[in-house]
């Protein structure tokens, strides 16, 4: 029975698989179709989403399906890189640039020629470094740190950051100009807990790929656990599921993980409210809505709901309790 459940959930992963990407859920089969047509294409790809969300996976999935697929995937992140060093580890230097500097040595841009270069956690780049990125991305030519002599590159750029760099532009710390180079397509990653069914999709992958790495038989989740996984909100998105069910499959002592297993017991969903408790909440919100789109008028808001004014004071006043 094990073996046959493990036949099932390979041909079902198969049928729900892109590469190395897994879903089923309608913002991922978007996520899909999207990548198989930009892939085809030379332009920039930003990539938006919170940590853990496959990220990179996503940026190797464009470079695989890309005509450059043959030449390096190259990466680098600039968030753990420090800023004395992240330039030339993107540009490269020559032999006594600077102290320290004891070889010639090639730059990321330099080694992604013919490639695709992903700069992970683009958001956390210094802004003097932004404006020498936008300079190599324009002009399609890179200095190393210490030479006089530019030289040309042929490379795809895919960046990628768990911030808002829309919200970086508009507070300073991102320019504008780098953000529209870079952003020709953006592929906005939806967290774990907005991705349904998926969660029980992923988390049986892992399950069974830690239990064949680990040597051990588990053949599946309780209701309990399968519950408790719907319910968490996954602040570490598929990269804190895996190492929970990494880590539940070391300790296990049974042939199901049980919620308590993977250190979920203790949750309460929070977001099944009473049928009245859920249409007040939702009538609150769309009163504010349409009293802003009335720049605050609450007399033409009441008109256009077909309420009383006492009404809008009434959800205004319980909007403040909130």
């Amino acid at each position: 029975e094990l073996q046959l459940s493990n036949e099932s959930l390979t041909q079902q992963i198969e049928r729900m698989n892109f590469g190395s990407l897994i879903g089923a859920s309608p913002s991922m089969r978007s996520i899909f179709k999207k990548i198989d047509k930009v892939a085809k294409t030379d332009v920039s790809v930003l990539i938006e989403g919170e940590t853990g969300t496959g990220k990179e996976l996503v940026a190797a999935e464009v470079h695989r399906r890309s005509p450059r697929a043959g030449a390096p995937f190259v990466v680098i992140n600039c968030g753990a890189i420090p800023e004395n060093l992240l330039e030339s580890e993107l540009f490269g230097h020559v032999r006594g640039a600077f102290t320290g500097a004891v070889a010639t040595r090639d730059g990321k841009f330099q080694q992604a020629d013919g490639g695709t270069l992903f700069l992970d956690e683009l958001g956390e780049m210094p802004l003097n470094l932004q404006v020498k990125l936008l300079r190599v991305l324009e002009d399609r030519m890179v200095t190393r740190i210490g030479e006089g002599v530019a030289k040309s590159i042929d490379i795809r750029v895919v960046a990628a950051t768990n911030r808002v760099l829309a919200e970086s532009v508009k507070e300073g710390t991102f320019r504008e100009d780098l953000y529209y180079r870079l952003n020709v397509v953006r592929l906005g990653l939806a967290p774990l807990r907005e991705r349904g069914d998926d969660v029980h999709l992923l988390a049986r992958y892992f399950l069974k790929r830690s239990s064949d790495e680990l040597g051990v038989s588990i053949s599946g989740f309780t209701e309990e656990a399968m519950r408790a996984m719907r319910l968490h909100k996954w602040p570490g998105n598929i990269r804190e599921l895996e190492n929970r069910i990494k880590k539940a499959v070391i300790f296990c002592d049974t042939n199901t993980l049980s919620a308590e297993d993977l250190d979920l017991a203790e949750l309460k969903d929070d977001r099944i409210l009473k049928l009245n408790e859920a249409k007040e909440r939702y009538a609150m919100t769309y009163v504010e809505k349409i009293l802003d789109l009335n720049g605050g008028n609450r007399t033409k808001t009441a008109a256009d709901l077909g309420v009383d004014v006492r009404t809008v004071f009434r959800y205004l006043e319980k909007s403040r309790d909130v």
